[in-house]
């Protein structure tokens, strides 16, 4: 049970694309500040405000909230792409000031470099992963080999300088092995001079951001999914960041005293976008349906979405690696239609039933669902308030998924509309007029 007070950390429980924004816009008005842990521009979400929907990929929900935010130590940053979102925000009425958002002096920086780099190599290698190619995967890179350029550094000009001639020297040979043009110390350093300017106001120090938030709860927002965790997701097709609850308080670059509750987003069946092993992907006509009536195209990518029945295996593990304390089932509806449902219960691979998520990609991409069929319900959930309310067969597919998975269901999203989320639980600290 969540108290009250509870910091939490909304992460995704899939392959991403789980409908986090609307849960994150939701708990957002009862948070006292809200943190971007990890990833960078790759993430996008909706929110919701006053009838006005804002598209927001690189900061945090609070910027529009009026709660005040924070860009932590665990995420990488396009400067230039931060300018561009902080000037769709203005010109549709909100500015975004530095008493409303921080920005960790240690996050590292997204180069051009950085893009083009993603760009080709995705081009070039066999086995390609399916990156957004905006540069997250060559950024974390140069961070853990420790040639990255922080945000703090753009205010030094002689270490400024000093890193960029040492990250070029690598990137070169990389360029050169991959026909792009050299580039030369001045040229980035004159356009890194040139935003720094804009994101100066923002920068704070680990001290002063913990000075900074207020009294009351914090909000993680996470990116991505548990799927594409670098450590525990479907490995090598991951995202280059930990996309679990635990990575919050090391993503923002400040202890907490006790780790935050852990809500998972999960769609009531699974997508995936880009390369990689799906066990209960459909490429039939279910798996178009699912595709055409859940609206599944990347909001970041436009890509098609991969469709597939609801994987109790797959969230199995992530409750294990991530801590789930509870789950937000979205996109329910989407199943409104359908005569008969199935679950994945488990996998077999050559025939023999294997425990668990395997971590080895052969037996992934080798794994075969088994499944179980569930009588569908036929009848629209939209706009139902309690989950009493919702069909009969809707409440047991719910329920089957809590005993299979062994977390329980919180929350539960029965339609696009931001006001259609059935609370199970009482404890987020939602008014009523906040889902309204």
């Amino acid at each position: 049970m969540l108290p009250k007070s509870a910091d939490i950390a909304v992460i995704g429980a899939q392959w991403g694309d789980e409908g986090k924004g609307k849960i994150v816009d939701a708990l957002a008005e009862s948070a006292g500040t809200t943190i971007r842990f990890h990833g960078g521009h790759n993430a996008g979400h909706t929110i919701v405000t006053d009838g006005r929907i804002y598209k927001l990929s690189l900061l945090p929900s609070g910027v529009v909230k009026g709660a005040f935010s924070v860009i932590g130590s665990g995420v990488v940053v396009d400067p230039w792409y931060l300018k561009l979102e902080m000037q769709r925000l203005a010109s549709d009425g909100i500015t975004v000031t530095p008493e409303r958002l921080a920005i960790s002096s240690r996050a590292s920086l997204i180069l051009p470099l950085h893009a083009e780099l993603d760009e080709v190599r995705e081009r070039a290698q066999s086995g390609a992963v399916g990156t957004t190619k905006r540069g997250i995967g060559p950024a974390y890179e140069d961070r853990v080999a420790r040639r990255a350029i922080r945000v703090g550094d753009l205010f030094y000009p002689g270490t400024l300088r000093e890193r960029i001639a040492f990250a070029i020297q690598h990137h070169n040979i990389l360029r050169s092995a991959y026909g792009l043009a050299p580039v030369t110390t001045e040229e980035i350093l004159q356009s890194l001079e040139a935003i720094a300017e804009f994101i100066r106001p923002y920068v704070r120090e680990a001290d002063e951001i913990a000075e900074k938030i207020p009294a009351g709860r914090i909000l993680f927002e996470g990116a991505q999914g548990i799927m594409l965790d670098v450590d525990q997701g479907t490995y090598p097709y991951v995202t280059s960041s930990n996309a679990v609850g635990s990575h919050a308080s090391t993503g923002l670059g400040i202890a907490l005293k006790e780790r935050p509750y852990v809500l998972a987003v999960a769609k009531a069946y699974t997508t995936r976008v880009g390369e990689g092993p799906f066990p209960t992907e459909l490429t039939d006509q279910t798996g178009q349906r699912l595709q055409e009536t859940g609206r599944e195209v990347g909001v970041n990518t436009g890509r098609s979405r991969r469709c597939g029945w609801i994987d109790t295996v797959q969230l199995r593990h992530a409750a294990l690696v991530a801590g789930i304390d509870s789950i937000a089932l979205t996109k329910l509806d989407v199943l409104d239609d359908f005569e008969a449902i199935k679950v994945c219960t488990g996998y077999t691979v050559d025939g023999d039933r294997i425990p668990g998520f395997p971590s080895s990609e052969f037996q992934q991409m080798q794994a075969r669902p088994v499944y179980e069929t569930l009588p569908g319900w036929r009848k629209s959930c939209a706009g139902v308030g309690s989950f009493a309310s919702l069909p009969a067969n809707a409440q047991a597919y719910i329920r089957r998924i809590e005993e299979l998975v062994g977390v329980p269901v919180s929350m539960v999203s029965t339609s696009p509309d931001r006001r259609d989320i059935i609370l199970r639980e009482k404890e987020f600290g939602l008014r009523e007029k906040e889902l309204a």
